[in-house]
């Protein structure tokens, strides 16, 4: 399983570095997202309209919430087929409920959702397609993405899902913050030492050093501090023991955190509060770095439209200030080792495939949702796995989606998640109440370690 993730990743690195770059085409130039229609071409006129029950995770600061909203929308009015959006944000919850759909028989027509252990359990059940059945009928589907790209199942190496954007993960940085206590923008060679020396010195000035949700969203502060007490070659070595190699490296890595939090560095509230909140600290010059995923981007962004549906109400100067850079460096991880791939895609559940109203439907949809436009309207900064990228105007993109294009450019490596080849249940002992309790010292990173492993050994012989 780990030789296919590291080669899917790397292919995933090349298609990265296509969407960044502006390099490779045959399509023209795609400008950003929200300049142009939708292209409804390809869609056709349903005799008998059905109803679709699509869920995703487009939704609450995903960036890319309006452009699926109005994707939708023009599906409907070229088609004539209604779609119930169920989507949600991809917290626990969420996945607790889409996995509770499954179990229930309730399941949505499409899903838009992660294609690591998070959705074994219903391709076991053998309640999605996998791409090649559909492709004995539709021979044309997804046939304009790289299926060495896709992200295959972790369950028997087959595809099942259709990615539209890939991820990556970095620091972002409130200039402003920065500025005013004398430290400069990090670069590419940004080590964990001078980290903790700049949070020392931002702390005394008066600000949070991080805004991080610890209590609700611990997940980006977990994978990056184990990453950092590896290497891009282990990072992906799930422990079997407390002891092993990668045993070592989880441990160390909540240690980290834990260090951090007793050094003061997290809001007060950083157990209590909602990511939300600590991202407002973020955007109100109130704390100076944040761990987030390429989707902030644009969440940002939006954040600073006097209008957030409209694009054209942005306020540039306040948007200017932030900056995005990669997480800081310790031992056998360059800063230049990023965290992304292509962890989600769209999934077709075999209840509707074999719902003779609904098959057709549902396939025209995702190969609209799929199509080379939408892919790079979605995309944008971040990976893809089409055949063939786009070149990027970038004239059409504000400074923060042009900053994190320089960042892509000086990539080094991209790595998979851990966490996604940890099921989701088996988590909790370092994520949810786990994490408050490693932090706050009454459990040892060595237990909550060990409890996981505990969990994913109980699941293993179920």
């Amino acid at each position: 399983m780990k030789k296919k993730v590291v080669s899917a990743l790397l292919s995933t690195v090349m298609a990265a570095t296509m969407i960044a770059g502006s390099a490779s085409a045959g399509m023209g130039t795609v400008e950003a997202a929200g300049t142009e229609e939708f292209d409804t071409s390809m869609l056709t006129k349903a005799e008998n309209p059905v109803e679709l029950n699509v869920t995703t995770t487009f939704a609450g600061e995903d960036g890319n919430v309006k452009n699926f909203q109005d994707a939708v929308k023009a599906y409907e009015e070229a088609t004539g087929n209604t779609i119930n959006d169920m989507s949600g944000t991809a917290n626990e919850a969420f996945k607790a409920r889409v996995s509770a759909d499954f179990q229930t028989g309730s399941e949505s027509d499409v899903l838009f959702y992660f294609n690591g252990v998070d959705s074994n359990e219903f391709v076991e059940a053998g309640k999605v397609m996998s791409i090649d059945e559909i492709r004995e009928k539709y021979p044309e589907y997804a046939s304009n993405m790289d299926d060495g790209r896709m992200g295959a199942s972790p369950v028997d190496g087959k595809n099942y899902s259709v990615p539209v954007n890939g991820y990556w993960e970095a620091l972002f940085v409130n200039t402003t913050v920065l500025a005013d206590c004398g430290i400069d923008v990090p670069g590419p060679d940004y080590t964990w030492e001078q980290f903790l020396a700049d949070c020392e010195t931002i702390k005394e000035k008066g600000y949070s050093p991080i805004a991080a949700a610890l209590g609700s969203v611990p997940h980006y502060w977990w994978e990056y501090s184990i990453f950092n007490n590896d290497t891009p070659e282990t990072h992906l070595n799930v422990p079997e023991t407390v002891d092993d190699e990668a045993g070592k490296a989880w441990v160390a890595g909540l240690n980290d955190i834990k260090d951090l939090y007793d050094k003061g560095y997290f809001p007060e509230n950083t157990l209590s509060a909602l990511d939300e909140e600590t991202i407002q600290l973020f955007m109100e010059d109130k704390a100076a770095f944040l761990v987030d995923g390429s989707w902030r981007v644009n969440g940002l962004a939006t954040n600073c439209q006097s209008d957030p549906e409209d694009p054209s109400t942005l306020d540039t100067e306040r948007l200017d200030k932030f900056a995005v850079t990669y997480f800081p460096a310790k031992d056998g991880r360059k800063a230049t080792d990023v965290l992304g791939g292509l962890s989600e895609g769209y999934f077709i559940s075999r209840n509707a495939w074999e719902d003779e109203e609904k098959q057709a439907a549902v396939v025209e949809f995702v190969n609209y949702m799929t199509s080379d436009a939408m892919v790079a309207r979605f995309a944008q900064h971040t990976a893809s796995a089409l055949k063939a990228a786009p070149d990027v105007d970038k004239s059409q993109f504000n400074s923060l989606q042009l900053k994190s294009m320089e960042m892509m450019a000086g990539v080094t490596s991209f790595t998979a998640v851990v966490q996604d080849l940890v099921p989701q249940d088996c988590r909790t002992p370092m994520f949810d109440t786990g994490m408050p309790a490693i932090v706050s010292g009454d459990v040892t990173p060595e237990d909550a370690v060990q409890q996981s492993l505990d969990l994913m050994a109980e699941k293993a012989a179920q």
